[in-house]
């Protein structure tokens, strides 16, 4: 397959995982408001978590977080960054950037055993975990 080729297929890839993640996290680009009374507002970049204190905050603060364990040495965690900043951008959902090399213990925590793997919460419990890049 030639470069071009190769470049039309991740784009396609990340569409369609974003379209993915945008389903299972209940939510569709464009839509989405806070609920009467949330005064913590959603960041519309993904939260690079420094802390299993802040990994914790975080998903006792927000509804919905989809979690990106990732590593900074992971040639495909670097291709789903941009899909993941998107999320960020365009979804209601909190979006934690988890370091696997810094916090193992998150990363054990979670089972997650390859990266990267996409962790989505709801109201501070796992319903989704998505390993690897698909197609």
């Amino acid at each position: 397959m030639s470069d071009a080729g190769d470049t039309d297929r991740l784009a396609e890839i990340r569409e369609r995982k974003r379209e993915q993640l945008l389903t299972d996290a209940g939510e569709t680009a464009g839509e989405g408001t806070a609920e009467p009374g949330d005064t913590q507002s959603t960041p519309s970049e993904p939260i690079h978590v420094d802390s299993p204190d802040t990994f914790a905050d975080q998903l006792a603060t927000h509804d919905v977080a989809l979690a990106d364990f990732y590593a900074d040495w992971c040639g495909p965690c670097r291709q789903l960054e941009p899909t993941v900043a998107e999320l960020a951008a365009e979804t209601d959902a909190a979006v934690l950037k988890v370091d696997v090399d810094t916090h193992q213990e998150l990363a054990a925590e979670y089972g997650v055993r390859s990266v990267p793997t996409l962790v989505v919460f709801e109201a501070g419990d796992v319903v989704e975990q998505v390993v690897g890049v698909h197609g």
